[in-house]
């Protein structure tokens, strides 16, 4: 994820003399430099010592280990801390680096890493309307940037966007495979499955009508698209995905009560 926003970020024209990235791996580094041109270090400290803001792009197991390890050098430049670990409320993030910081917490999803991402964010009451847009252009390098207005729809933003595109390519597996069983080939029943995702997606990103005023005109009453939609609500498909997504949303709420009690 750091370098899909490294290399949005530098497509969006940001200086790559401005970027400074640290990492224990070694080749990591090595390969980050040769590809962007940007200032790698295995020091964190020595990194701070030059950031105006910081980018937490951390495993979630490990945020409150990093967060001790650089608390000191936080509180004296006092830069903004945006993060993009899943399950760490910036509550959490603050006690870590000693309190009063200024945090942005970010939900992106995995297609930032080809900038076609959706992430929320939420910034914390120390975090000055500056620091919002300084964020705000980071994460849209990754893609769509959308603010909430409390933490905890955070949570529902990884059960809608975060874990989402998981869904997406189940239904497309799906697809794929009762296209075999209809008698299409693997690759012709995937590639049509694909595309027709692709497809929708963009009319529903880039016209005018919602999602349920699409499906409609689609539907022609008695034809082959009513037959299919009758069979999903008869199977309560609707009840499905407010259950799957319920489910994604209690887990995050149970991933940030366990990873803030380190």
């Amino acid at each position: 994820m750091a370098k899909s926003l490294i290399g949005g970020l530098i497509q969006n024209g940001y200086a790559t003399d401005h970027i400074y990235v640290t990492d224990p791996d070694e080749s990591k580094l090595q390969a980050l430099a040769e590809t962007y041109s940007i200032h790698t270090s295995s020091d964190n400290q020595q990194a701070l010592t030059k950031a105006d803001v910081v980018v937490l792009a951390v495993k979630p197991q490990v945020m409150a280990q990093i967060c001790h390890s650089i608390k000191k050098s936080v509180q004296t430049t006092q830069p903004l801390i945006i993060s993009i670990a899943a399950g760490i409320r910036s509550t959490d993030i603050d006690r870590w680096l000693g309190n009063n910081n200024a945090i942005v917490r970010t939900m992106p999803n995995t297609p930032s890493l080809i900038q076609a991402g959706a992430t929320g964010l939420f910034a914390n009451p120390g975090t000055s309307a500056a620091q919002k847009s300084i964020a705000e252009n980071i994460l849209a390098a990754a893609g769509l940037t959308l603010w909430v207005d409390n933490e905890a729809q955070l949570d529902a933003v990884t059960a809608v966007s975060g874990s989402g595109p998981a869904y997406f390519f189940l239904f497309m597996e799906a697809m794929q495979q009762a296209g075999q069983q209809l008698g299409l080939d693997q690759t012709t029943a995937g590639l049509l499955a694909r595309q027709t995702a692709l497809g929708a997606a963009r009319m529903a990103l880039e016209g005018e009508d919602d999602p349920a005023t699409l499906r409609a005109k689609v539907t022609s009453k008695g034809g082959t698209t009513a037959a299919a939609l009758a069979s999903f609500e008869a199977n309560h498909f609707s009840d499905i995905v407010q259950q799957a997504l319920t489910a994604a949303r209690d887990r995050a709420i149970e991933l940030a009560d366990e990873l803030g009690n380190q």
